[in-house]
């Protein structure tokens, strides 16, 4: 096992040349989330303050908000409901932060953190996991088309 999958605090940053505003609807809004994150409509609301997938039956579900501060952070519980062995392990942590810059980009920092119960999740989703998912995020926000 590579050290990177054995992260039980996995930190991820990318600059998106894009207003914090965009790149919150991106992550929350089901129309984007489908279009670089597996093919999943995920919708996160406060008035719900659950993160939940409208096509659950691929595995995602439905996970408490712990932080709601748009545009700039969301916090939310994972669980990675898409594997059984995923599933049976304890639920993990993830952050979402949109920092602007002067130069009008924001640097998005992504934090899947409390994996300590979770090492297969870890593992899944290390590296290349969240990578794709952040690289589909910023090319859709910045081009408006899918990176897949």
């Amino acid at each position: 096992m590579s050290t990177i999958t054995a992260l039980t605090t996995q930190v991820y940053q990318l600059f998106i040349r894009a207003t914090p505003e965009a790149i919150w609807e991106a992550i929350t809004d089901p129309a984007f989330t489908e279009q670089y994150f597996y093919g999943t409509r995920i919708e996160a609301t406060q008035e719900r303050r659950r993160v939940y997938a409208i096509d659950a039956a691929d595995g995602f579900g439905d996970d408490p908000i712990l932080e709601w501060d748009p545009p700039r952070k969301l916090i939310h519980g994972w669980k990675s409901k898409w594997n059984e062995e995923m599933a049976a392990e304890e639920p993990s942590r993830v952050s979402w932060e949109i920092e602007l810059r002067e130069d009008g980009t924001c640097l998005l920092t992504l934090v899947h953190d409390q994996l300590e119960g979770a090492p297969k999740t870890a593992e899944g989703v290390a590296g290349t996991g969240w990578m794709f998912v952040l690289s589909g995020l910023k090319t859709l926000v910045e081009t408006g088309k899918p990176l897949a």
